[in-house]
């Protein structure tokens, strides 16, 4: 028995110590970027930045929100990650809930086409048409509607409704008189805030990070998401020392490049670190819906 209990210690010790390494890799990767964007470009370039920031400095970031672009990319990100997860969220359950129900006539073929459309798509240029053709192209409604089901969503919201809206509930919900959308409306989504809560996580994350759908449907820089500001930011960035005939200038743009890029995914990733920490919580319930209860 002690024997036993010696060696399950070991094993805990070791897992420890696994677990604190792999946090360690994960989060000097993190320190760095946020270091070298608050450091001075003269030390980023020189490679003197190893954990914590040298020569403290916020350059990088005046030259970053000096630009009129930022906040317009912010908000415009802002509304397309509210407003789209709001959709997608909208439309997976709607989805989602009839494949759920088994009196539902049809639901298996519906499953199986939706499933296809997982594995075969038509392609980036059939999407652009469709998205010209329907008068979406360059409007707001482009980023949000061409991707705003995920089917991996529609399979784990069905999943947890088979699990947790119960046939009993539904029959004595008919018996009392009660349609199909009063009983989506008043049982199913009061019954399912965990997979409302992870699925709203998944589109707003998506959303927020959402880049390619932005370079292909939209013209006026107006609708820009922040990641098309940023992008475009460093480009410029990227190019302005290649134009200076001054050695002394060109080295200070360059390190000033360096340390702009840092700040440019400081700037972008903030507003999802700080919200994640409060739906971490639903994130751990969405991963274990499906599994196997013990």
């Amino acid at each position: 028995m002690k024997k036993h209990l010696a060696s399950d210690r070991i094993f805990d010790l070791l897992v420890n110590i696994f677990l604190v390494f792999s946090f360690l890799i994960v989060l000097y990767p993190l320190l760095y970027v946020v270091s070298s964007s608050l450091s001075h470009p003269t030390a980023v370039m020189a490679n003197k930045v190893w954990l914590l920031p040298v020569d403290f400095d916020l350059m990088s970031y005046k030259a970053v929100f000096t630009n009129k672009q930022i906040g317009t990319g912010y908000l415009n990100s802002l509304y397309y990650m509210v407003v789209g997860t709001v959709v997608s969220v909208l439309l997976t359950m709607l989805l989602a809930y009839p494949l759920s129900r088994k009196e539902f006539y049809g639901r298996s073929v519906v499953t199986k086409f939706i499933l296809f459309t997982m594995l075969f798509s038509g392609g980036t240029i059939p999407l652009y048409l469709v998205v010209r053709n329907l008068g979406l192209y360059d409007s707001r409604w482009s980023i949000i509607l061409p991707n705003a089901i995920t089917v991996w969503n529609v399979i784990i919201a069905r999943t947890f409704l088979q699990e947790n809206i119960t046939d009993e509930l539904y029959e004595a919900a008919q018996i009392d008189g009660c349609s199909d959308i009063r009983f989506l409306i008043s049982f199913v989504f009061p019954l399912s805030g965990a997979i409302v809560a992870v699925l709203g996580l998944f589109y707003a994350v998506g959303q927020w990070n959402k880049y390619f759908d932005a370079l292909l449907y939209l013209q006026n820089q107006a609708l820009y998401p922040l990641q098309i500001v940023l992008r475009n930011i460093l480009i410029i960035n990227r190019n302005t020392p290649s134009m200076t005939v001054d050695v002394e200038a060109a080295i200070r743009a360059q390190g000033l490049s360096e340390t702009i890029r840092y700040a440019v995914i400081v700037v972008a990733s903030a507003p999802l670190l700080l919200i994640y920490p409060f739906v971490q919580r639903f994130f751990v319930k969405g991963v274990m819906i499906g599994s196997v209860k013990g």
